[in-house]
């Protein structure tokens, strides 16, 4: 799975080089993070439910989509929020990267469920984290990064 270090050894191994000094410094910025990270992720671990939910009745009530969908689009939102908390612990998008991006919007489109509406929901948790009370500011900050990433690669 990629993480922060896991990513750094594999770029300098597959340039036929050591880590430099740079790569290195990454990782110790990963590390540095790791308090934020895993806070991020115990809060998320905690609240995943909480956020699914409020995020599916922002979606449903802005949009008419179809209720029989709407259990499918818990699930869904709940599977990627997993993901993140996933890559919160690892410190690298690895999770998301192999289990979540990779063909997720076949299978969105497959379940005739509108990408959109995934979009909607991921920015709605990211723009209504109620800090200090669901997690604190660097906590947030590390959990939104990974919420942008996703969102950008629903977008």
């Amino acid at each position: 799975m990629k993480s922060a270090v896991t990513t750094v050894i594999a770029s300098a191994d597959a340039a036929g080089r050591f880590p430099s000094i740079s790569d290195i410094e990454s990782v110790k910025g990963s590390f540095d993070r790791a308090n934020a990270r895993l806070e991020a992720a115990e809060k998320l671990a905690t609240n995943i439910d909480r956020f699914t939910s409020k995020a599916l009745d922002y979606v449903y009530g802005l949009h008419s989509y179809e209720q029989a969908n709407k259990d499918k689009c818990a699930r869904d939102i709940n599977h990627y929020l997993r993901l993140i908390n996933y890559c919160l612990v690892t410190g690298g998008t690895g999770p998301l990267d192999e289990w979540g991006i990779a063909g997720m919007r076949e299978v969105i489109r497959a379940q005739l469920l509108p990408t959109i509406a995934y979009v909607e929901a991921f920015t709605f948790i990211r723009d209504n984290l109620d800090i200090p009370s669901d997690m604190g500011q660097q906590a947030a900050a590390e959990f939104k990064n990974l919420l942008d990433y996703l969102i950008n690669a629903l977008a």
